[in-house]
């Protein structure tokens, strides 16, 4: 009623009252006009660009002095900031070099749109970064909460239930012994490379394919305890594949909407619609797996998979099946990417340093011999081939900006500058490792740098040490990196010491890279092998 009589009052005196012209409704939305232009133009004035602006200029009256010391950036463009960092198929390098350009390396802040970011490409800063218990959460794009991410531990909001999935993680899922217990299967799988390979070796061949494969078929025993052969074709693994490849192009395709508000109802880049047509057959396919495990009668088998473990769960730590197809979901989707792309990035430095691959060789021979295969303890007594992976780390990070970025659950200050609430933290892992001052002579490829000597400490990888910590540190540090390692380090022994890697005639090494959801080689590796062992040895 009181709207109807707000509408006769505003009529009535528009009838009265001839400021209400056309000439002077004009006008007034040309003021209204230009007084919003003169505002956004204020906000990009602002170091960092529109979205650090319309927060100093909302809250500026209430900020200390020290707070008011702006973090240095670049401006970008009125309303969408430096969105052209990010929206490009190399955003680490973009970002290193705006901060660079704007003495920022420490700490820069820049804009998307209407999120306020900030990076780091200093060792030190990264630490103060990720080791914060205030950047324990992570800014949750459309692409993760659609495809179920935010029930699962990459994505999971800090507090309890993240906090129970992390810990059934490390106990259960990631533990020593389910590592242990999934051995002779990463044996089998890497047995059937070298096979598949083997029959190759006259001609050129991509080995993206072929480790891909690998991966999927190794998450799908680890998790489902589904085996299959690596030359067979197999619908089911088929169609896994096929719906990882669609999350993790949703997944690595940077959504303008998760920046700017104001375009979410369009999903121009039709993201959103394909979100909701991959997560029923996700659902469906999950869910079925779980339903046969609920099915079969239980074994004493030592032997168990992630699906008999999610099961087994009781008290506190039992999960819902929507939680765990979210999280049974997650680990074949990173698993299998991250192993296949470090490997490929391994070989290619392999078959571009001759001198390098001959090193190992001999390693190899003088720690396994040539008369049997590879086992995972002959990796444990090696040093110069752990030196190698590190380097191969160094340079070619998976994920140059940690993959995903932390989010601020509360103010702090950052290197001297105050960080507010909801600003996005991310760590240019890429520029950290070839800084000239964490790293004599950065760009150069050299494994020693990573060999220790007798009494020395070794260099890990693992999140101690933020010169180099590809698998992030903190709170929110990759759970299956140990996994993922062992992994890595086997297969690369057992195909290095059965083969000698060789450049192809028709398509060189080309180290482009491409930043997807993991930074990979933009043209896959293509080589040639040489048998260093006759086949018949090579299973035994």
């Amino acid at each position: 009623m009181s709207s109807d009589i707000e509408f006769v009052w505003v009529f009535a005196l528009a009838s009265k009252c001839r400021a209400f012209s056309q000439e002077s409704i004009a006008w007034s939305i040309l003021i209204i006009a230009l007084a919003w232009l003169l505002m956004i133009l204020l906000y990009w004035a602002h170091p960092g660009g529109p979205a650090w602006g319309k927060y100093r200029f909302k809250i500026c009256s209430s900020l200390s002095s020290h707070a008011n010391k702006p973090i240095p950036g670049p401006r970008g463009l009125p309303l969408f900031g430096s969105m052209n960092l990010m929206a490009s198929s190399l955003p680490h390098h973009r970002i290193a070099s705006a901060a660079e350009t704007c003495k920022a390396k420490r700490l820069m802040a820049f804009s998307l749109g209407d999120t306020r970011v900030i990076v780091t490409c200093n060792s030190d800063v990264a630490r103060e970064i990720l080791n914060s218990s205030v950047f324990a959460d992570r800014p949750v794009k459309e692409a993760a909460y659609s495809l179920m991410f935010n029930r699962a531990i990459g994505f999971a909001p800090y507090g309890v239930y993240w906090r129970t999935l992390r810990r059934i993680a490390a106990t259960h899922l990631f533990c020593p012994k389910q590592i242990k217990g999934a051995e002779n299967q990463r044996r089998v799988i890497a047995s059937e490379m070298v096979t598949l390979f083997a029959h190759t070796s006259n001609q050129s061949f991509r080995v993206r394919q072929v480790l891909k494969r690998a991966s999927l078929n190794n998450m799908m025993a680890s998790i489902f305890g589904r085996k299959y052969k690596l030359g067979s074709i197999n619908t089911e693994v088929e169609q896994l594949g096929d719906l990882v490849d669609e999350g993790y192009d949703l997944l690595g395709t940077f959504n303008c909407s998760d920046h700017l508000p104001w375009l979410v109802d369009f999903d121009l880049q039709k993201l959103r619609l394909r979100c909701s047509n991959l997560v029923p057959k996700v659902n469906r396919f999950v869910s079925r797996i779980i339903a046969q495990h609920r099915g079969r009668a239980p074994t004493n088998s030592k032997i168990r998979d992630f699906v008999d473990v999610l099961l087994s769960l009781q008290g506190t730590d039992k999960l819902s099946d929507s939680d765990m197809i979210a999280i049974l979901w997650e680990m074949v989707f990173r698993g299998t990417d991250t192993v296949a792309v470090l490997i490929e990035w391994i070989l290619a430095r392999i078959v571009l340093h001759p001198e390098v691959q001959s090193r190992v060789h001999d390693e190899l021979d003088k720690v396994v011999g040539r008369s049997r295969a590879v086992d995972e303890s002959d990796v444990a007594k090696m040093i110069y081939l752990p030196a190698v992976i590190k380097e191969v780390l160094r340079l070619h990070p998976p994920g140059p900006l940690l993959s995903w970025a932390r989010l601020a659950i509360t103010d702090t200050t950052i290197d001297g500058y105050h960080v507010p609430k909801g600003t996005t933290a991310m760590v240019n892992m890429w520029a950290i490792t070839r800084d000239p001052q964490e790293w004599p002579n950065p760009l150069e490829f050299m494994p020693d740098r990573f060999v220790t000597g007798e009494g020395e400490v070794e260099f890990s990888v693992l999140g101690s040490d933020l010169r180099l910590a590809p698998f992030g540190s903190g709170r929110r540090t990759c759970p299956g990196k140990n996994l993922g390692l062992t992994t890595v380090s086997f297969w690369v022994a057992t195909l290095l010491h059965d083969f000698e890697w060789l450049p192809s005639d028709q398509n060189p090494v080309d180290l482009s890279e491409v930043l997807r959801l993991s930074c990979e080689m933009a043209n896959p590796l293509s080589v040639n092998v040489r048998p260093r062992r006759k086949l018949s040895l090579s299973h035994q």
